[in-house]
């Protein structure tokens, strides 16, 4: 079907340099920090003039690369855009000094301003970011270099540099995630793996939908992603190369089924469930060597493993208790502890980037939420509720999750939402089709 994605994908080469700060007149203000808590709710103002064209052609670049930045940073649901209608004025051309109080009078916190510069395929972006109450710079002004391509690429990184230069925090936009597209009739799903910019744009199919596949899972480094199949009838493991396309068969006994597998941070090795003998069991695979290893042996079902950040502990589902929960133990075996304690039954957890949380999908009363906890199941919050939502996935700086939801009925559809940790912001995802099962990569390099 395809042989080469690099072209698609990591051709794009970015540079980056700093263009050093521009002084500007300091004022007795506290810098602009927008600190993160559960109670945010009032979006920070922010102005964003289009980007300066400097070379004669490069006007709709420009104004793509500054549409692009303003919805990234919208879609956090932590800032607002000021509309241009509202401008007193704008900058002369980039570089030039900044008239504070005209953005003061509009109630703008920040300001972006940027210029852009096409010759032939390269083309280069750069960008300044201001405190507008104090008056001064936020941070040196960065510049992004590299092949039109890559474009949405550099718009990703210039928001990813103003969120965090706001928030402490690290962004999330120059990302990546896989999921399963999915096509035709409810009762008659067509379902291929999928690659994507985190904002839905640049679609990718990594597979054919001639056999079911399920549960892609990126490594850490985002160049490979796990799988399951059932090319060959029942569920196997699939490792498959983004780049390349090229993937290879995680080895089991002829037989066994194994699904629902996650990578270690390192990406050595593989968790997993796998049916031996009518039970069904967390093992774990070296991939360099091919070794498994039996990490739990009961009667009961569980799956759906996942590993902390620190690679110490795997929290996975059970139904062990008698009816579907959560449990954390040592990566390497031995008893487990139980963390879900609430009504109704949990499963598909994932630890979050930063260790602090595992969200998970809860089903109860006929409705399905995702939600997080702490890794001890202290402090549960459900941060949606539909007829069938499930599969969370963390974005790279633990502050958004993403997941899957299918509506009601013979003509139900899927479709991919995310929503931040505090429950708010839930918005859809723009996908071509149907979607599920998504898998947020890391940044990209």
């Amino acid at each position: 079907m395809m042989t080469k994605l690099m072209t698609a994908f990591a051709a794009t080469m970015i540079a980056l340099v700093s263009l050093g700060t521009v002084v500007a007149p300091a004022q007795a203000q506290e810098p602009l920090r927008l600190t993160l808590r559960d109670g945010v709710i009032e979006a920070l103002p922010f102005a964003l003039p289009s980007f300066e064209a400097e070379v004669a052609g490069s006007e709709q670049m420009a104004a793509d690369i500054s549409r692009v930045i303003a919805e990234d940073l919208n879609g956090t649901g932590l800032f607002r855009q000021i509309q241009s209608s509202a401008f007193i004025s704008t900058p002369a051309g980039f570089g030039s000094p900044i008239e504070f109080s005209d953005w003061r009078a509009i109630n703008a916190q920040a300001l972006i301003t940027g210029a852009v510069a096409v010759n032939g395929s390269q083309v280069t972006v750069k960008f300044r970011l201001y405190d507008v109450f104090s008056g001064a710079e936020m941070g040196e002004g960065l510049q992004f270099a590299g092949t039109t391509d890559g474009w949405r690429r550099m718009s990703h990184k210039v928001a990813d540099a103003v969120y965090s230069r706001i928030t402490g925090e690290a962004g999330y936009f120059d990302s990546r995630i896989v999921y399963v597209a999915e096509t035709g009739p409810k009762d008659d799903r067509a379902k291929r793996l999928a690659i994507m910019d985190y904002d839905g744009a640049n679609v990718q199919y990594l597979t054919d939908s001639s056999a079911i596949v399920l549960a892609p899972r990126f490594s850490a480094t985002g160049d490979r992603v796990l799988y399951t199949s059932y090319e060959s009838g029942f569920p196997r493991i699939n490792v498959l190369d983004v780049a390349t396309v090229g993937r290879q068969q995680l080895t089991t006994a002829p037989g066994d089924m194994a699904f629902s597998p996650r990578f270690s941070l390192d990406g050595r090795q593989v968790i997993y469930s796998l049916i031996n003998g009518g039970n069904t069991d967390i093992y774990r695979t070296d991939l360099a060597t091919g070794q498994n290893t039996r990490l739990t042996n009961t009667p009961a079902i569980e799956t759906a493993p996942s590993f902390s950040p620190d690679g110490s502990q795997i929290v996975f589902e059970s139904d062990r208790s008698g009816t579907q929960q959560l449990y954390v133990m040592s990566a390497n075996g031995g008893e487990p502890q139980r963390i879900s304690f609430g009504n109704g039954r949990y499963g598909t957890p994932v630890w979050s980037p930063r260790g602090d949380l595992i969200a998970f999908t809860k089903q109860e009363a006929g409705r399905f939420h995702i939600g997080v906890m702490r890794t001890d199941g202290t402090e549960e919050r459900l941060l949606t509720s539909s007829f069938l939502d499930e599969g969370p996935t963390w974005a790279p700086n633990g502050r958004v999750i993403m997941f899957g939801r299918e509506t009601q009925g013979a003509d139900g559809t899927t479709a991919l939402y995310s929503v931040d940790i505090t429950g708010r912001n839930l918005r859809r995802v723009s996908t071509p089709q149907g979607g599920s099962d998504p898998s947020w990569g890391p940044l990209q390099r």
